[in-house]
C-alpha cells in the first residue's frame, strides 16, 4: 500500500500561493466586524493567477483543525479504497471504516496537516475525531491549495473520484454561475469556536477559488451558516454571481 500510494502520489499539497501576486484588501474587515467574528479569507483568481486576501499572517501562517472540511480529503480516500462507492455515500455523517495505516499513508502522499517535508502529521488520537481535535490542523492557504487541486482532478485519486466528490461540493449551479463549497466547525486550543468555507466559484467557464476562516468566543455559534453568509457577501461585493466575470 505505501509503495502504491507513493508512486501514485506525484505531487504534495503545498502552498496555494506564491505572495508575490497578492492584494490585501483591508475593506474586507467590516464583513468580519459586521458578524462579531475574527479570521481571514482569501480568493484566487485561477485565469489571473491574482490572490485577494484578508488578514494574510492569519491565512499564510496559522493553522487550525479543519472540522467537517476534512471531509473532501476522508471521502477520497474512502472512494479511492473502496470504502464507498456511490455519489449518496459522500459526506454522510457516521464514521467511515478506515483503518489507522490506510489514512496516515494517503495524509503523508498529500502532506495534509505537515508543518514541513520533516514534521509530517501522525495520527495520535481517534480515528473518528482527530480532524476535530486539534492534533490535525491546516492552514487556510493548504486548504485553498486543496480545493483548487480537487477542481483540476490534480489530487493523488482517480479522477472518477474526484469528480464524485466535486459534485457532492456543488451547491447552485445556474445559467449565470457554479457555486461549490464544503463548510467545517470545530473547537480551537484557545476554546474558541472556529468556522471554515472552502470552495470555488465558476462564470463563463472560469474559476475562482476562495476560502474563508472564522473564529468566534461564542462556542453557540453557527458559524458553517454565518461564514456561508459571508462568502456569498464578500464575492458578491467582488462582482460575482452576475455571470460576467
Amino acid at each position: 500500500m505505501r509503495i502504491i500510494i507513493a508512486l501514485f502520489a506525484l505531487t504534495l499539497l503545498g502552498s496555494a500561493c506564491s505572495f508575490n501576486n497578492v492584494k490585501e484588501d483591508k475593506s474586507l474587515g467590516h464583513f468580519f466586524k459586521d458578524n462579531q467574528v475574527e479570521g481571514c479569507f482569501a480568493s484566487m483568481d485561477n485565469g489571473t493567477g491574482q490572490f485577494v486576501t484578508y488578514n494574510l499572517s492569519r491565512y499564510r501562517d496559522s493553522s487550525y483543525t479543519p472540522g467537517g472540511s476534512f471531509e473532501i480529503v476522508r471521502s477520497l480516500i474512502a472512494l479511492q479504497t473502496g470504502v464507498i462507492s456511490n455519489d449518496s455515500s459522500i459526506f454522510k455523517e457516521g464514521s467511515l471504516p478506515i483503518n489507522k495505516d490506510t489514512l496516515q499513508d494517503w495524509l503523508d502522499s498529500l502532506g495534509y496537516g505537515a508543518r514541513n517535508d520533516k514534521e509530517r502529521f501522525k495520527i495520535k488520537t481517534s480515528l473518528d475525531s482527530f480532524w476535530l481535535d486539534n492534533s490535525l490542523k491546516v492552514t487556510p492557504d493548504a486548504q485553498l491549495g486543496l480545493i483548487k487541486q480537487l477542481y483540476f482532478g490534480q489530487l493523488p485519486f482517480f479522477k472518477t473520484y474526484q469528480e464524485m466528490v466535486k459534485r457532492a461540493l456543488l451547491k447552485e449551479d445556474n445559467t449565470l454561475y457554479r457555486l461549490g463549497y464544503k463548510t467545517g466547525k470545530a473547537i480551537a486550543t484557545n476554546g474558541h469556536a472556529i468556522g471554515w468555507v472552502v470552495g470555488w466559484i465558476e462564470e463563463n467557464n472560469h474559476a475562482n477559488f476562495f476560502v474563508l476562516n472564522i473564529e468566534s468566543e461564542k462556542l453557540d455559534s453557527d458559524l458553517e451558516t454565518v461564514g456561508v453568509k459571508m462568502v456569498k457577501d464578500i464575492l458578491k461585493e467582488q462582482g460575482f454571481f452576475q455571470g460576467n466575470r
